[in-house]
């Protein structure tokens, strides 16, 4: 079975191959010739950044999936199953998804966000009476909280196709 190449050539020199002579102010200078060091630099220290994980696909829906579910537990908990608690949740949790992403597979999130909505559901929905009861109270749930469902897609899509021009007019300039 033939594997194929999952990633794109990197720019650069390949290893094995000779590469081109370095220019005169990138070798390395003899100890003897090399000027004297001026003052010393104060340290810097970096400054604190965001955490940016790029996630696969499966990666994110399994994200936005268990921390739906989550954040579902928790509202039921601390809100006692407030479904506009629970869609005001829903919401970040759609950006970090989109955010997190890796470029390849930007597309899958306004297709993992709703399921982990759906998902999330299962511990804020009334249910009484059994399964059947509960399924009935989560196509409840789903009927009534549509407009948080489709404002979390649409904030997942919109991210995800900004960032994919992003990457295609970056890809175009290189």
């Amino acid at each position: 079975m033939e594997q194929y190449r999952t990633r794109p050539p990197q720019p650069g020199p390949r290893r094995g191959r000779p590469s081109a002579p370095l220019p005169p102010q990138a070798r390395r200078r003899p100890a003897g010739l090399r000027p004297p060091a001026s003052r010393p630099v104060p340290a810097v220290r970096p400054r604190r950044r965001m955490p940016n994980p790029r996630l696969t696909g499966l990666g994110g829906g399994l994200f936005s999936v268990v921390l739906m579910f989550l954040l579902g537990g928790l509202d039921q908990l601390l809100f006692g199953a407030s479904l506009t608690a629970y869609g005001v949740l829903f919401l970040p949790v759609c950006a970090l998804t989109a955010l997190w992403l890796r470029g390849s597979d930007l597309m899958t999130a306004p297709v993992v966000v709703p399921i982990a909505f759906a998902v999330g559901l299962v511990p804020v929905a009334d249910g009484g009476g059994g399964s059947a009861g509960r399924l009935m109270g989560l196509a409840t749930a789903l009927a009534t909280q549509a407009g948080w469902l489709y404002g979390g897609t649409l904030v997942a899509g919109v991210i995800a196709i900004v960032r994919r021009i992003r990457l295609v007019r970056r890809r175009r300039r290189a």
